[in-house]
C-alpha cells in the first residue's frame, strides 16, 4: 500500500507560484510509485491565528478549520513543504498551521521544496526544521531547492525543471519513502 504524501503549499499571500512547484511535485511523486500524493493548500485552509481555545496537544478542536486540517495532515505519512523565504525566515502562514496541531504530525517524516533568490529559500527550511521536531516530524537533510526560481518558469507560468532539480526530487522522495516506511510502526503504536 502506498504511503500517502501530503504536499503542503505554505505562501498564502496573491500571486505566490508556490502551487506551480507543488503541482509538479505531484507529477513527479505520482511517477516515482511510493506515494499516493495529495496537495494540501494553505490558502485554501484558511487558518486563522490560530484561535482555538484548548492547547492542540487536547485534540478539542471546535472551529470547522482547524477540523478539517486536522483530518488532512492526520491522514498524511509524510509531507514536503513547499517554502518560500520571507526575510531569512519561513512564511507565517506554515508556522501557524503547524501551531495548529500537535499529534497529528508525530513520527511522520517531512521533505522541503524551497525557492527564492540566490538562496533559494534554504534559510526558511533551516528556520522549519527546529519547528518540526517539536512537533516530532522528521525533517530530512535530501531537498528540492530553487535559487533564482523565477528563471524556471517559462512566460506562461509553466515550471521546466532541470535534470538536476528533477534528480534532487527523486532523491527526496526515495528518502521519504525510507523514513515513512521505517517510522510507520511508531505511527501505529
Amino acid at each position: 500500500m502506498k504511503h500517502r504524501l501530503a504536499i503542503v503549499v505554505g505562501s498564502t499571500r496573491p500571486g505566490r507560484v508556490g502551487p506551480i512547484f507543488a503541482e509538479w511535485l505531484e507529477t513527479a511523486a505520482r511517477a516515482h510509485g511510493r506515494f499516493e500524493p495529495v496537495i494540501l493548500d494553505l490558502a485554501k485552509f484558511d487558518l486563522p491565528l490560530l484561535d482555538e481555545p484548548q492547547h492542540p496537544r487536547l485534540g478539542k478542536y471546535e472551529k470547522a478549520h482547524t477540523k478539517a486540517w486536522s483530518q488532512a495532515v492526520d491522514a498524511a505519512d509524510a509531507f514536503v513543504f513547499v517554502t518560500p523565504e520571507y526575510n531569512y525566515f519561513a512564511p507565517p502562514a506554515i508556522v501557524n498551521a503547524v501551531d495548529y496541531l500537535a499529534r497529528e504530525w508525530t513520527y511522520k517524516p517531512a521533505g522541503f521544496l524551497s525557492y527564492g533568490g540566490v538562496s533559494g529559500g534554504l534559510r526558511s527550511v533551516q528556520a522549519l526544521k527546529p519547528l518540526l521536531t517539536t512537533v516530532k516530524v522528521m525533517p530530512i537533510p535530501e531537498a528540492v531547492a530553487l535559487p533564482t526560481f523565477a528563471a524556471h518558469l517559462d512566460d506562461k507560468g509553466g515550471f521546466s525543471p532541470s535534470e538536476q532539480i528533477s534528480a534532487s526530487a527523486r532523491t527526496m522522495l526515495d528518502e521519504l519513502a525510507r523514513w515513512s516506511a521505517a517510522l510507520k510502526p511508531m505511527r501505529q503504536a
